[in-house]
């Protein structure tokens, strides 16, 4: 059969809208899993009891987690229930690939311990969370086919820890109580151990000389089968709604005693309430090179 020109042009349309029309479908899904998801995990968080922050409950810490909590929090500061933040940022999807922009939300609450992250790039979405004592990876292709993702022991512990060491965005959180300990080491640094439905996470936290959180290491799983040091770290800290926490956050891998940095994210929007998701924005588009200028090198 001998096709005509306005049958060619009109095939030729199509295919070249078929890809766009996948990627707008796809980031469309990835977006209202989201909204769902993040809705779902807030529904967990108990409404306010009135707690608020005093100086005198930090007698016994180690003098550099009491220095922190002093320079961080101010007197009478409620405690928070969770956050929502957007970023901007790079990321590597392999220690020894390139750079690539990335745009990402998210969503965390200190009781129970819980986060869920979304990133955005121009070709995948990522996906990392701990819910309901569970932790998760998820990977997808145009944000539709899923190309990569985990869950079980090794994921559980490891969503965990971030959420200990990213709840400097949450410091309340990191207040003693039957959950989270502190181990004096030295005048620069302290161990922070938290336990939640039977894991028991910790990590070793340094100070710099303005008594902020500067670095936090533990071993987390690099893969399936191998454990790394890992180490995250905070700087250009600013107050948000009076609480001071950090403005960058790096993290690496250290292999062969060498430092190997795989995300760099700068926080765009910080709010402690609403708990509610985000309508739009980052982690519904693709990031560009330019949302990601301002990472820290």
């Amino acid at each position: 059969m001998r096709m005509n020109r306005k049958n060619t042009l009109l095939l030729a349309a199509t295919a070249l809208t078929m890809p766009v029309l996948t990627l707008a479908l796809g980031r469309a899904l990835a977006a209202y899993r989201l909204r769902r998801d993040v809705t779902r995990l807030f529904a967990r968080v108990p409404p306010t009891a009135g707690q608020v922050f005093r100086a005198a409950e930090l007698a016994g810490l180690p003098a550099p987690v009491q220095r922190y909590f002093r320079h961080v929090l101010p007197e009478g500061q409620p405690y928070l229930r969770g956050l929502r933040l957007r970023h901007t940022g790079q990321f590597k999807t392999d220690l020894k690939n390139d750079w690539i922009a990335i745009e990402g939300q998210q969503y965390i609450t200190a009781d129970p311990p819980g986060f869920i992250w979304q990133g955005i790039t121009r070709w995948f979405t990522a996906r990392d969370e701990y819910v309901a004592g569970r932790g998760r990876l998820a990977v997808r292709l145009l944000g539709a086919v899923p190309i990569a993702g985990g869950t079980g022991p090794a994921y559980n512990q490891g969503e965990l820890l971030r959420w200990l060491i990213e709840s400097t965005w949450l410091p309340t959180t990191l207040l003693p109580g039957k959950n989270i300990t502190w181990t004096a080491i030295d005048d620069q640094s302290a161990r922070l151990t938290l336990s939640h439905q039977g894991q028991v996470v910790s990590c070793l936290v340094r100070f710099n000389a303005q008594n902020e959180v500067t670095e936090c290491e533990a071993m987390r799983q690099m893969d399936e089968a191998t454990q790394g040091l890992w180490l995250c770290r905070f700087e250009q800290y600013r107050r948000w709604q009076g609480v001071l926490i950090p403005g960058v956050g790096e993290a690496s891998y250290v292999v062969e005693g060498v430092r190997q940095p795989y995300a760099r994210f700068r926080v765009q929007t910080l709010e402690f309430e609403p708990l509610q998701p985000f309508c739009g924005g980052a982690a519904t588009r693709p990031a560009t090179s330019a949302a990601a200028g301002a990472a820290p090198a």
